[in-house]
């Protein structure tokens, strides 16, 4: 009869990683063993480790959009934003108005970067960046992109680059605004085997960072922010299906008619 948070990944909860807070690593399950938890858009779901993973939360109805970021998106925005380190006096740049981007820039702005630059082309996403924290949008892609954002800082580029797409052209841009010295943190599922890392990164001192999110780490975190209302990450769901119009869902993605969608039983 619990309430439950669910994170993507499973973990025990005890092993060194986990204490760590690198539960994707987790010895027992983690990415590493599945642990027959294939699936999670379904009436029911097997738990196994529950009481590692499961997080339980007293909370109303109106909090379920909020607490379902915690099980991804919100968490992964979150990653992006803690490992490259925003904060102030940062400026930061994100590349991808999908719910992590958009996620990405609110987690920045709580950290407290000074300026975030949102880059995507979708302006009822980017409008919703905005509210989340956005200080400039650039929807320009590529090397004209990569200019708009340079003319934006001087031609310094961005102390943080938050890079939430996944593409090889993508971490291309990254490269392309990141300022000498400064960091990449990669939380879109690379798409790609290879990318450059030699001395395009190397003689500019630039750190790349990011990677699967722990989100079970960040609950704790993120949780109480949620259920004051003093953000409100469920916004990203701006489409609800019930649970068997899922592939409808993914179709409205693809179609980009859907930011985020959310199914319910």
């Amino acid at each position: 009869g619990d309430l439950v948070i669910v994170p993507f990944v499973f973990s025990c909860g005890v092993c060194d990683f986990c204490r760590e807070g690198l539960q994707t690593s987790c010895r027992v399950a983690g990415l590493r063993s599945r642990l027959g938890s294939e699936g999670a858009q379904a009436e029911l779901l097997r738990a196994p480790l529950a009481d590692g993973t499961l997080f339980a939360v007293d909370a109303g109805e109106e909090h379920y959009a909020g607490l379902l970021t915690l099980s991804d998106v919100y968490g992964t925005g979150f990653h992006a934003a803690l490992t490259g380190g925003a904060g102030a006096g940062t400026t930061v740049a994100v590349i991808g108005d999908g719910a992590v981007g958009l996620l990405a820039v609110l987690s920045a702005r709580q950290l407290g970067a000074d300026r975030i630059i949102l880059m995507g082309r979708h302006e009822a996403r980017t409008d919703l960046g905005r509210e989340f924290g956005a200080t400039d949008v650039v929807a320009a892609r590529g090397e004209e992109g990569i200019e708009a954002v340079r003319e934006l800082t001087d031609g310094d580029g961005c102390h943080v680059v938050l890079e939430a797409v996944g593409h090889l052209p993508a971490y291309e841009q990254a490269l392309g605004v990141v300022r000498d010295g400064g960091r990449i943190a990669r939380v879109g599922v690379p798409q790609y085997t290879d990318g450059p890392i030699g001395r395009v990164q190397f003689n500019r001192n630039v750190t790349i960072t990011g990677g699967v999110a722990p989100v079970r780490a960040y609950i704790d975190r993120l949780l109480p922010g949620i259920l004051a209302g003093t953000v409100d990450p469920g916004r990203v769901f701006d489409v609800e299906l019930p649970l068997e119009q899922a592939a409808e869902g993914y179709a409205l993605m693809d179609r980009r008619e859907a930011l985020k969608v959310m199914l319910r039983p």
